[in-house]
């Protein structure tokens, strides 16, 4: 399977996931190499995936783990926050920062579908 590209094995590996269905759950920046088309056609899928069971994700691009019951933000190797979502933000704290900066025009039309 040399021949498929990076994102194609992610999907690859997420679909032996959900023909798994693990009780427990880890992923490693599993929307790292896929389009941000796809990216949310995954999130999408794993909403369904990590529901009922524990799940460990990590993740560099925020929009993965925004509706996880608890985020564990760190920076250099230390946290600095925890908390759900909605709390982060409200602490308007470094997970703030992050959330902000890559989500600079996307926050007005994210927070709306939420309404």
């Amino acid at each position: 399977a040399s021949n498929i590209s990076q994102g194609q094995r992610q999907l690859l590996t997420i679909a032996r996931a959900f023909v798994a269905d693990p009780e427990i759950l880890i992923l490693d920046e599993a929307t790292s190499s896929v389009d941000t088309r796809t990216e949310v056609q995954i999130q999408h899928a794993m909403e369904q995936l990590l529901q009922n069971r524990a799940s460990f994700v990590v993740a560099h691009r925020l929009s993965t783990i925004r509706n996880a019951d608890n985020i564990i933000v760190m920076n250099h190797g230390a946290v600095v926050e925890t908390g759900n979502h909605d709390a982060l933000m409200a602490a308007n704290g470094f997970y703030a920062d992050l959330y902000n900066s890559q989500f600079a025009g996307n926050i007005s039309m994210s927070e709306g579908e939420e309404s």
